[in-house]
């Protein structure tokens, strides 16, 4: 049956919506490029028939040129999704994406990411002033600027916006700005302690 490999595709996209990326489907992708170029193929025999007085043929080359749009279709959403995912990754896992997430890029969606990267990145040193502006920072409104923080390993020195240096050792913990240890909380170093 025609266009089920397109949307098998999509199908996998929408299981793991909500849990992570899958692995790109470079063997699907492939199948469903192959079906085109079949179908493609097919239309151009049966075009150059309908030419020489066939008419009969032209329903065929309807049917499959509607195929081949709609496989076109699948393909598309199947990597814009993709990309949108990655994207949202971006913001969740900052500049860095976790090696068990980066494993299942294909070679394209790790140079879009590292694209979308330095983009972002020039993008946020351009506003808010001399520094820039870390637009990753404080993702949902804070309800206080201070916020009490549990070291989760041994990470040694930290300097902190007024120039203290503090040593992050494993189980200890410190009363601090929001702004700077929310980067630390996300890479796993910190945990925000909740009273």
């Amino acid at each position: 049956m025609f266009c089920e490999k397109g949307l098998e595709l999509i199908k996998e996209l929408q299981r793991t919506k909500d849990t992570t990326l899958p692995h790109y489907n470079e063997d699907g992708v492939r199948q469903v490029l192959e079906e085109v170029r079949a179908l493609n193929e097919k239309n151009q025999e049966e075009v150059v028939a309908v030419a020489g007085g066939e008419e009969a043929l032209v329903y065929g080359v309807a049917l499959r040129h509607g195929v081949i749009q709609r496989n076109k279709r699948c393909l598309l959403a199947y990597v814009h999704n993709r990309v949108k995912q990655i994207q949202k990754m971006r913001w969740e896992f900052g500049s860095v994406l976790p090696a068990e997430i980066k494993n299942n890029l294909c070679e394209d969606e790790v140079n879009w990411f590292n694209s979308y990267n330095k983009s972002l990145a020039n993008y946020m040193r351009s506003i808010g002033g001399e520094g820039g502006l870390d637009l990753t920072q404080d993702m949902k409104p804070p309800k206080s600027l201070y916020i009490e923080v549990r070291c989760l390993v041994d990470h040694g020195e930290f300097e902190t916006q007024d120039g203290n240096v503090i040593l992050l050792k494993k189980n200890s913990q410190h009363f601090l700005l929001r702004s700077e240890c929310e980067n630390l909380i996300r890479q796993g170093i910190l945990e925000h302690i909740m009273h």
